[in-house]
């Protein structure tokens, strides 16, 4: 709001009788700017269990978990069959196909001990992904009514009830430590602990023994920057690349959505539903690779140089 005060004429100027005069001109206040229908990156929280709040995207886990659960037992309890067919059929082709995948990437050995988490996690991120093409999620919670809409009975969501875990950096964070300790555990395991420590700063090439002292230095220096890699860069890459890519597929899609032009809506929402059906498969997948890259480059014997 912009106001200007005019003063005519000081109070010793002003003719007798005739009070000093000070107008103020207003000018209309600014219109707000339109409030964006976006998500938010922080989850509400629906509810307390005792001290922890309870969010949409926890919800969304729990169902994903539970259809997991429901489906691998329905599928495995009382019905095995040593010729498998229908979803018996169609589990054990996913499951071979990743467990020789991970034989060719990792020892055997390791392999049994990945195979596990990592197909858990492979399971469990596409899934979550998938949660966010689900008509009713983020579109179904508390609000209030929409009154610029066109459609009626239209509310602006506030609080959705659910909300694709994966877009939650919470749920992306605590599994990047799940596999972080986990990687550790299984790298120290299979090297043990000097092993490792050697693995990761031991000079990797032959050379003379007048030169070894210098290679020292420099693999001492690559050692480090590979902690580094280790406890912040892998990490961090793991858990921002999934969070990242899901968040950024929730709001296209929430801005397609909340378009004031009907027919643009709905083609930009169906161009960008098929787009993220390829995304959450390939971003699933990807995180599965990466932790079996990871761990393959933690637990490998290289030939040490001969000093």
């Amino acid at each position: 709001m912009v106001a200007a005060s005019l003063h005519a004429q000081s109070p010793a100027a002003t003719p007798a009788g005739q009070p000093a005069v000070n107008a103020v001109a207003q000018t209309p206040p600014a219109s707000a700017p339109e409030e964006e229908n976006l998500p938010s990156p922080a989850p509400p929280a629906l509810f307390h269990i005792g001290p922890f709040p309870i969010s949409n995207s926890i919800i969304c886990s729990w169902i994903v978990a539970g259809v997991i659960l429901i489906v691998v037992r329905a599928t495995t309890w009382k019905n095995i069959k040593e010729v498998p067919s229908g979803m018996q059929n169609f589990i054990e082709m996913l499951v071979e196909g990743w467990e020789t995948f991970m034989k060719d990437v990792l020892d055997a050995r390791v392999t049994r001990w990945v195979f596990p988490y990592a197909t858990t996690f492979l399971i469990f991120i596409i899934m979550c992904n998938y949660v966010d093409l689900i008509p009713g999620v983020g579109s179904i919670g508390y609000g209030t009514p929409d009154k610029e809409s066109v459609l009626p009975f239209a509310v602006h969501i506030e609080e959705p009830l659910f909300r694709p875990p994966t877009s939650d950096a919470n749920l992306t964070v605590a599994m990047t430590v799940v596999f972080l300790v986990m990687s550790l555990f299984w790298a120290i395991r299979y090297n043990g602990v000097f092993g490792f420590a050697k693995h990761v700063f031991g000079v990797k090439m032959k050379t003379s023994k007048w030169v070894f002292p210098i290679l020292s230095l420099l693999f001492l220096f690559i050692g480090a920057m590979e902690v580094v890699s280790i406890l912040f860069a892998r990490p961090v890459a793991l858990a921002m690349r999934l969070y990242g890519n899901v968040f950024a597929g929730e709001t296209m899609l929430d801005m397609a959505f909340h378009m004031h032009n009907w027919l643009a809506s709905l083609l930009i929402t169906m161009v960008v539903y098929f787009y993220e059906t390829f995304v959450c498969g390939v971003q699933g997948f990807v995180f599965g690779l990466l932790v079996v890259a990871f761990v393959g480059t933690m637990c490998s014997h290289e030939e040490e140089a001969d000093h």
